[in-house]
């Protein structure tokens, strides 16, 4: 129970269809468990109803909302989260689309635009309408999930911009709310086996199977040769969340194997 009568709101609950489990689903159905009443939002209604179900099943207590943040619902989630809850402890940013990406010489326009668009600005609009509530409630903690594309990469350029921005948003919401009690602090995941990573989708476009790119991703991590998976993020944004960090603020957290702590 450590999040024991805390109220969270989740951006991105549902998932993209497939045999894993996604970063927003594992943490709603993480926070539940450990006391939080949360609202699930997601773009897709179903998405979030499903986890919301599953959270129910388990005994615990969630709300389905649906949302584009990148259409500006982020001011509508946030009014939705005080109806529903009460008010508002933990707010979880867990944004990040992909595709019509690359190099710098190769992005088009139309690409960049989109991607900026959902995992950055976006972001920004929803802590926008989120910081007044938890200044008025007298503190909060921001998860923001980022991306270890954030450090290091070299293909996708605007997904490695769009997640270095989050890196300097999330200090900089850090810094200017300090003083009213409101946290701020990202996850950085690594290669992990979720259906955003999209195996299969990999596995189609490379003629290879998803066997195959699992191995071949798995070898590229120093600890235990293996993936990571959402509840590993999941429970990195628990500790984040929780008033066991209450003295962090305005951290970049890698869960990532290992990954970042390599030079060379």
């Amino acid at each position: 129970m450590r999040l024991k009568s805390k109220c969270a709101i989740v951006v991105g609950a549902g998932q993209t269809p497939g045999s894993t489990i996604g970063n927003g689903r594992a943490i709603a159905t993480l926070f539940a468990r450990e006391g939080a009443k949360v609202l699930c939002v997601d773009r897709d209604g179903a998405r979030a109803e499903e986890t919301t179900a599953m959270i129910a099943k388990e005994g615990g207590t969630a709300f389905a909302f649906a949302a584009d943040i990148a259409k500006g619902g982020g001011a509508a989630l946030v009014a939705e989260g005080l109806a529903k809850l009460g008010r508002l402890d933990i707010l979880v940013n867990n944004v990040g689309i992909g595709g019509r990406d690359g190099p710098a010489h190769k992005l088009e326009d139309d690409g960049y635009d989109r991607i900026m668009n959902v995992n950055l600005k976006a972001m920004w609009q929803t802590i926008k309408a989120a910081v007044p509530a938890m200044r008025e409630g007298g503190g909060g903690a921001i998860v923001n999930i980022s991306s270890l594309a954030s450090l290091a990469g070299g293909n996708m350029l605007a997904y490695e911009l769009s997640k270095a921005g989050v890196n300097r948003l999330t200090t900089h919401v850090a810094q200017s709310n300090a003083r009213y009690g409101v946290r701020c602090n990202a996850v950085l995941p690594g290669l992990m086996d979720t259906p955003m990573v999209a195996v299969a989708g990999i596995a189609t476009e490379r003629g290879g199977s998803e066997d195959e790119v699992r191995k071949a991703r798995n070898a590229r991590v120093p600890l235990g040769g293996k993936m990571g998976t959402a509840w590993d993020t999941a429970h990195a944004a628990l500790f984040l969340a929780s008033d066991e960090a209450k003295f962090i603020t305005g951290v970049l957290l890698p869960v990532d194997g290992g990954m970042s702590s390599r030079i060379g």
